[in-house]
């Protein structure tokens, strides 16, 4: 394959324009290399490309235009074109969509060049305001980083003259600076900790697997508090050593706060971060230094996996289990399976971490093809927690009540103690539920099919599928009749309300996503809480995920049945997760803790294996009953939404797809529906649902591909295939 072109040969350029090829250009002034990003004309516009290969040169070379000019940025490494490939032909996604997952750095052509910054100067202003107050809170958070005067203005909500007041006291330091600089050197000989004997021989056999230089999986299990991150950050330790770079995936954007802390211990400073809550100056800076060895190391949300490593010989996908590392709109890609792809293609190690693994990654390490590394215990005096049912049946309890008097009774005994509790509970808002008393209307969703939950905190009705919110109304919609609303089932705003009536004393602290403006005030609140800034806290399952709350001694699980209905094959593996995971929060500190679940399903498989403990066991079980339907992962399946503003029209469509199944059944293929989709109607389309169920093992892209090839999509039509759906919503 030719790597140089020069000045007036045919190049083919990939561009993120939604095109079905590459388009052909000729090559600049001064030539271009193979995965030069360049800057191409495009109709009257110019736009983003990479070059892709040699030219097709097939239609007149008079017409074809010149790039117009070649970006200042290091070239696409051959390993990250062979990614966005494969990862496109695994996902059935065009490359232009493909290619804008790895170039969403704003300004990543820009020519070099200084810009005025702003971070944390000497001593404290010599008259404190609130607006001055926030400009400080948010540099301190910034760890020395520096903002742009706009970043820093947004940022504390401030106008730029109270930054140029702060910045005449020398409070705040203005300079200038290079646009992109390179981050501090990470110290693998910093801070190690002392580790116990099993960390510490988990810790070796991944530093040996860095060191061999080659591809390979594993899974490192261990329960809550086994001290996991400590193993890992070993494996990035030995990968700095070895001069390469590492990405840590997090699930949840709320937790990089703790662990970049925890990075800086061990490391000596602060790695790049890649989430929705960076700047767009520093995504730009990230993306840049990534690609030329000036970061070594990454933590970042799922779509860091994009980023144009330089030399990637490490990927950690912390809590490898969760639910949010699919991506559920655009491209439809599980960045646990993908992290696998890109280190194969990288010669790099992957470590999937979790307490609860997905079914997945277990069946992978029972097979052979993970290796499995297993912490038994919790780090230091902390054990694992005793876990408890309280069976409803026999609980004496109102109607408008959800804390049963035995979950009460023993946060009461935590609460005098001076020790933390915490109250579970997987619902957001304050009622999931609005009904007239009067005419029995439940007040839905005008754009879905969807009921709007009522967010009393906000004073909302919202829409947890579109993001459609209205004023909480006075009367009812369809009758018109006043003071007749009544919410119906607990939210976690509801269960602060009645934990403040049964625990007057207590300071109550709600965390839920959606309480929160900026993921820097979520952050706020979680280290308040671990500082001990509240007594009882009331969450949904973002408290699930890693945080760390040494004071917490007691997790009560309001309804451990709430994940058991329904028809997801997934059902049980998650309640299983999420309920091991809740409770994993409990005494990891000196004192045990206590896990106690309301359930009216005491006998059930799912709650007895989460309360013994046999997490093999459940996961034995739960192989067996997946390998005897031939789900996943013993089989194949891929989902199949159709959506349109005419109901007709897309039922009409997806009887067509049904009936013309020939391509899929030449592979072994079932087609199913089509049917509604459960949540049949989303910001005003029409929904509905196939499902495509394939052995295990054939050729299921080729065949979908060709499947859905047979028809044209005209008008608003809109197709989405989902090769190993997570959610069947």
């Amino acid at each position: 394959m030719d790597d140089f072109f020069h000045e007036g040969e045919i190049v083919a350029v990939l561009t993120a324009q939604p095109l079905d090829r590459t388009l052909d250009y000729r090559a600049p002034e001064g030539g271009a290399w193979v995965g030069a990003y360049v800057e191409v004309p495009l109709g009257p516009r110019r736009v983003l490309g990479v070059v892709w290969g040699r030219g097709a040169g097939d239609f007149d070379p008079a017409k074809v235009r010149p790039v117009t000019r070649v970006l200042d940025a290091a070239p696409m490494r051959e390993e990250l074109r062979a990614f966005l490939e494969k990862a496109g032909e695994y996902t059935l996604t065009p490359m232009p969509a493909m290619l804008r997952l790895a170039t969403r750095a704003p300004g990543v052509g820009d020519p070099p060049k200084a810009r005025r910054v702003y971070r944390r100067g000497e001593g404290l202003p010599d008259r404190e305001t609130d607006a001055r107050r926030r400009v400080l809170e948010v540099l301190d958070e910034m760890g020395g980083l520096a903002l742009t005067q706009k970043e820093l203005a947004d940022a504390a909500g401030v106008t730029a003259s109270v930054i140029k007041g702060l910045a005449k006291q020398g409070v705040v330091r203005e300079e200038d600076a290079p646009r992109d600089t390179p981050y501090a050197r990470l110290d693998p000989d910093w801070g190690g900790k002392a580790l116990t004997g099993d960390q510490a021989a988990a810790a070796e056999s991944l530093r040996a697997g860095v060191r061999d230089g080659t591809y390979g999986t594993t899974l490192l299990k261990g329960v809550t508090g086994s001290g996991k991150t400590e193993v890992y950050l070993e494996a990035v330790a030995e990968c700095l050593r070895q001069g390469r770079q590492a990405l840590v995936l997090l699930p949840e954007i709320a937790l990089t706060s703790e662990f970049i802390t925890r990075v800086e211990a061990r490391f000596g400073a602060r790695p790049a971060e890649w989430h929705h809550g960076v700047t767009s100056t520093e995504r730009r800076r990230v993306w840049k230094m990534v690609a030329t060895g000036g970061a070594e190391l990454v933590v970042g949300a799922r779509s860091a996996l994009f980023l144009p490593f330089r030399n990637l010989g490490l990927v950690v996908v912390d809590e490898e289990h969760d639910t949010s590392y699919k991506q559920e709109d655009g491209v439809l890609y599980n960045a646990r399976d993908m992290a696998v792809l890109r280190a194969s293609l990288n010669d790099a190690r992957v470590v999937l971490a979790s307490a609860t693994p997905s079914l997945e990654s277990w069946a992978n390490a029972e097979a052979g093809k993970y290796d499995r590394l297993t912490l038994t215990s919790r780090f230091g005096a902390a054990v694992m927690p005793e876990m408890r049912a309280i069976d409803m049946r026999g609980e004496d309890l109102p109607s408008n009540r959800w804390i049963s008097p035995s979950l009460a009774r023993a946060i009461g005994t935590r609460l005098e103690k001076g020790e933390q509790a915490l109250i579970f509970l997987n619902r957001r808002g304050y009622a999931p539920v609005t009904i007239c008393r009067a005419c029995g209307h439940q007040i839905g969703c005008p754009q879905c099919d969807a009921r709007m939950v009522e967010h009393r905190f906000l004073r909302r009705l919202m829409c947890h599928q579109c993001g459609e919110s209205a004023p909480i109304p006075e009367a009812c919609p369809s009758c018109e009749a006043e003071g007749k609303l009544a919410a119906v089932g607990p939210g976690v705003e509801r269960m602060a309300e009645e934990a403040r009536e049964a625990f007057p004393e207590a300071r109550v602290a709600v965390l839920s996503s959606d309480l929160y403006g900026s993921a820097r005030q979520l952050k706020a609140e979680i280290e308040n809480i671990a500082a001990g800034g509240a007594d009882l806290i009331i969450g949904t399952q973002l408290v699930a995920k890693g945080h760390n709350f040494p004071l917490l001694t007691l997790v009560g699980v309001i309804d451990a049945d709430l994940g058991l209905q329904g028809s997801d094959l997934r059902a049980a593996e998650r309640t299983f997760q999420l309920m091991r995971q809740v409770a994993g929060r409990a005494g990891r500190a000196e004192k045990r803790g206590t896990a106690l679940m309301q359930t009216y399903q005491p006998e059930h498989p799912v709650i007895r294996a989460i309360l013994s403990g046999d997490e093999e066991g459940f996961w034995r079980a739960e192989a067996e009953e997946r390998r005897a339907a031939g789900v996943p992962p013993y089989g194949r399946m891929a989902g199949i939404i159709l959506s349109h503003p005419d109901v007709q029209e897309v039922f009409d469509l997806g009887n067509a797809l049904a009936r013309n199944d020939a391509a899929l059944r030449r592979v072994g293929a079932q087609v199913f529906g089509p049917a509604p989709a459960p949540v049949a109607r989303v910001r005003g389309r029409h929904r509905v649902r196939l499902l495509v169920k394939a052995p295990k093992g054939v050729g299921l892209q080729r065949a979908l591909a060709e499947w859905a090839g047979q028809f044209r999509l005209r008008g608003d039509m809109r197709m989405a295939i989902d090769i190993d759906p997570q959610s069947f919503m």
